[in-house]
């Protein structure tokens, strides 16, 4: 699949010559096409250097501009115009590789199949790539035997031209742009991005002031504001909205939010007349509804309970709607929560059956109310709040281990005794090492058995007895369990351990805490070998085990796995503790999360991780996470990023300075240049690379360097800086080809100097060096020559 991004920047006419330059990406990689057209055929032709890459593209027209084309480049092409006497002519120089194509067809006309490279046409492109041209899988070679001659296909097809007004001709729609406007205003606000809205808003009326759709921005604002609780925006929104579409159907909307927004400014009289006419003109409408809660609400805050319940009452009676429903119920209950808690506790229940998830979208309301029912013993609406709120939250909220929890022991203290088993084991079930598992343990067991009043060497001595007499009955497999239990609490965790495969063939419902007491087992051991530093044991526990510690253990963990190469385990527990509210710490797991997604080679991770750190530490040099910085530069060395390259490696020169640990990096920089064509960066960064080497007395990067600088100024023709970069190589071992080559290249730097006798002398050592090598024979070529 392909994924294009176009972006047309030049156009140019000149008379009929038109030069267009387009931008777009072929799975993910960028690309650059030049088109030229002209009103009468003209020639193109491509100049290739001795390795048959194209260096430079000449076009030539006959005629001259009647304006001047301005010099242009991009990524991949620099272009100018030369004029000769009468013949002009457009220079184009790729920076990579380009490609040139004639376009000498016309499909309207005949429908011609033919591949073959005109000399000259009335259009001509010429593709700029990197490494692999675009959109074609393989380019085919011209065959020596084969017949080259067009193909015609059908000439009676008829082009199609889209749709025709009455006179035959194309008709041109103009594409509506407020119209991808408006709908993103509508998916910003369903998303709850009100602020976004807001702005998204601003834009539209901004820049299509007369747009159609203003009723409905200026509607999408007042609710944006209403949500985000601007009361003054929503008033002064409302106002407009109503004097210029009084028509309009969202009016008894915008009439309650107006109303609304006095009521929560403490203005009522205002508040009040707009609540006046939303009852009065729209009786019916599901928002005198809302109205009627709105002012219930305004009264209460006042003190008027017993008028604001009248309202509440008024809207859950004539509603058919849910929400409005289950709010009104909501309210009456937290006004009566006071003084009837019996009769809250009737709207509490109507909530709890028509609409339970109502509660998670009112959690900290929900809650309080909630705590009020159990406070004053009546657990059986307390727990029935509870229940109803997990149903509209997951395990990600903080709060619901302590609602199962709250749930699973106020049912324990009603009358239904099943359900209180059902959800004590509900959170063992999913909390096994709950913060609560104690407490819920302790309630379970309650309700399960009495507890023996034998020490533990005495019950172990009964339940051995038990299971030896009453082999595979079920009074064995209860002894089974008590005995594992017991263990546990002795801190004889192996032995718990060796009856795993026993426990867990012990039918669940009857033996819910099985897998708990062998998870128990498994953690205290598990602690027990991080205390001792067994990093062996610690993984086997937990990859056999599926064992999570507390965060207190974090760090032991981590760093055995991260020794043991259990990366994935790493990862668990960086992600998790990338959100604590300590800075320092959630500096050290974002530095450890780095580095795991770097030996996991999750490199774009691992470049969004190290800005975020990096954004964290500042610029203090003595951080202990300031290695961030290469491991973000080896990041984008991997995905080839190449201004992240650049731009990281200017940080670490600023921060380390010339520092061998980045030898490695300093030649990826090199590679990068070479590719960019960039003299003057490479020269920068081998010029270190070879003093580090001089200063550690270590060539593990020659003669890659040498050979690269010495390029470099011969290309700046700085033969003199050219000559002492391949002259140095004189003192470092090499192979006899690297030889050959460093002999080579020094003689055809000496006779750039002049020094012919010198450059004969390095010709001859090359031929000495490996005769049998290119380098000889270029060196001897050159001998002949001179």
């Amino acid at each position: 699949m392909f994924k294009w991004i176009l972006f047309t920047f030049l156009t140019t006419y000149a008379f009929a010559l038109e030069i267009s330059v387009e931008s777009a990406k072929d799975d993910y990689t960028p690309y650059s096409v030049i088109n030229v057209e002209n009103s009468e055929p003209f020639s193109c032709q491509e100049v290739k250097n001795n390795f048959d890459v194209t260096i430079k593209i000449i076009c030539a027209f006959s005629k001259r501009p009647s304006e001047s084309i301005k010099a242009f480049e991009n990524d991949f092409f620099k272009v100018h115009a030369l004029q000769k006497k009468e013949h002009f002519f457009l220079i184009i120089k790729p920076t990579h590789q380009a490609k040139l194509f004639s376009n000498i067809f016309n499909l309207t006309q005949d429908n011609t199949v033919f591949d073959k490279q005109a000399s000259s046409a009335k259009i001509w492109n010429i593709v700029g790539y990197d490494k692999k041209i675009p959109l074609l899988h393989q380019e085919k070679s011209d065959t020596p035997t084969a017949i080259d001659f067009p193909f015609y296909l059908d000439k009676d097809k008829i082009p199609y031209v889209g749709s025709l007004d009455l006179r035959g001709n194309p008709v041109k729609i103009k594409k509506v742009e407020d119209v991808k406007e408006y709908l993103q205003v509508k998916k910003e606000f369903d998303a709850k991005q009100y602020e976004n809205a807001l702005d998204t808003i601003d834009d539209i009326l901004q820049t299509y002031p007369h747009t159609l759709f203003k009723e409905e921005l200026l509607y999408y604002k007042i609710k944006s504001y209403n949500q985000l609780k601007n009361w003054e925006s929503v008033i002064e929104d409302a106002k407009t909205f109503l004097r210029e579409y009084s028509s309009s159907d969202h009016i008894p909307e915008v009439l309650s939010l107006i109303a609304k927004g006095y009521a929560k400014m403490s203005q009522s009289t205002d508040a009040d007349y707009f609540f006046d006419r939303l009852f009065s003109e729209h009786p019916k409408s599901l928002y005198t509804q809302w109205g009627y809660i709105y002012k219930g609400d305004m009264l209460a805050d006042a003190g008027g309970n017993r008028e604001a319940k009248k309202y509440y009452i008024r809207a859950l009676r004539q509603t058919k709607n849910l929400e409005v429903a289950a709010t009104a119920a909501f309210r009456l209950a937290n006004l009566l929560s006071d003084g009837s808690l019996k009769e809250a506790a009737l709207y509490i229940m109507k909530i709890v059956h028509a609409d339970p998830k109502f509660f998670a979208k009112h959690l900290e309301e929900s809650q309080k109310l909630m705590q009020k029912f159990a406070d004053n013993s009546d657990y059986k609406t307390a727990a029935a709040m509870a229940a109803a709120l997990l149903q509209g939250i997951d395990p990600s909220y903080d709060e619901y281990e302590t609602l199962l929890k709250d749930k699973a022991l106020w049912l324990t203290k009603t009358k239904d005794k099943k359900a209180a088993f059902k959800a004590l084991e509900e959170y063992m079930k999913k909390f096994p090492d709950g913060d609560y598992i104690e407490t819920i343990e302790k309630a379970r067991d309650a309700l399960f058995f009495d507890v023996s009043d034998l020490n533990a060497s005495a019950k172990l001595d009964e339940y051995n007895k038990l299971i030896e007499e009453y082999a595979n009955q079920s009074i064995a497999k209860r002894a089974l369990y008590e005995k594992a239990k017991v263990l546990l609490t002795m801190h004889k965790y192996k032995e718990v351990l060796a009856l795993k495969g026993q426990l867990l063939s012990l039918e669940k419902e009857s033996y819910p805490k099985s897998e708990s007491i062998i998870k128990k087992a498994a953690t205290a051991l598990m602690q027990g070998s991080l205390q001792k530093k067994n990093c062996l044991q610690v993984l086997s526990i937990s990859q056999e085990y599926n064992i999570t510690l507390s965060d207190r253990w974090d760090d032991g963990v981590y760093n055995c796995a991260m020794q043991g190469g259990d990366f994935s385990l790493s990862k668990t527990i960086a992600l998790k503790r990338l959100k604590v509210k300590d800075v320092q710490a959630r500096k050290k797991w974002l530095y450890r999360y780095i580095k795991v997604e770097f030996a996991t080679g999750n490199y774009t991770d691992v470049i969004d991780a190290a800005k975020d750190l990096i954004t964290l530490i500042a610029n203090d040099k003595k951080s202990p996470y300031i290695n961030v910085y290469r491991i973000l530069f080896d990041a984008y060395s991997r995905v080839e990023n190449r201004d992240g390259m650049i731009q990281t490696m200017l940080k670490l020169e600023k921060i380390f300075g010339p520092d061998y640990k980045d030898i490695d990096r300093y030649v990826a920089m090199i590679n990068l240049a070479n590719g960019m064509h960039d003299d003057n960066m490479l020269i920068k960064y081998a010029t270190k690379v070879m003093k580090l080497q001089e200063q550690s007395h270590s060539y593990a990067q020659s003669p890659y360097v040498e050979f690269a600088l010495y390029q470099a100024y011969m290309n700046k023709e700085d033969y003199t800086k050219a000559y002492e970069v391949i002259k140095s190589l004189d003192s470092v071992d090499l192979n006899a080809a690297d030889r050959a080559r460093q002999k080579y290249l020094l003689g055809t730097v000496l006779s750039k100097l002049w020094r012919d006798e010198e450059a004969k002398k390095a010709y001859k050592a090359a031929i000495k060096a490996d005769k049998n090598s290119s380098w000889a024979k270029l060196a001897q070529s050159a001998l002949e020559i001179g």
